[in-house]
Formats: C-alpha cells, sequence, structure tokens
C-alpha cells in the first residue's frame, strides 16, 4: 500500500459471513484500496477469517460500509 493510500478512505470494506440469507453474521476483518492501475485491491487487516467465507464489498459512498 502506498503512503497515499494510508490516508484516504477505504474504497473497500473486507467482511467475513458466517450463516446464510437473513440468519447470516457479518464481521467486518478489515479494508481495501483500489490501486491507482485500476488493477488490484491493496488490503489492511485487521483480523483474518477462520471459517466462513470472505467476502470484499464496495464503500457505498452514500450509506455508509455495505
Amino acid at each position: 500500500m502506498t503512503k497515499e493510500n494510508e490516508h484516504n478512505r477505504p474504497t473497500h470494506i473486507v467482511w467475513q459471513v458466517n450463516g446464510e440469507g437473513d440468519k447470516a453474521r457479518w464481521t467486518r476483518l478489515g479494508a481495501g484500496w483500489a490501486n491507482s492501475d485500476g488493477k488490484g485491491i491493496s488490503l489492511r487487516m485487521d483480523a483474518i477469517a477462520l471459517t466462513g467465507r470472505t467476502v470484499i464489498r464496495e464503500v457505498d459512498v452514500e450509506g455508509g460500509q455495505q
């Protein structure tokens, strides 16, 4: 991750999802920043998922995180 990205708001949020449908529990694991060349995402993780699935979602500028 470049120093430039460290000071900008993340463009993506990394989630752990356990369960399915309305009963799914979403836990935030970290954040991501789109690379300037548009070919990847740099991630900063606060935790890692050992179970469930990992989902990376774009930040919704109007509504917040998801």
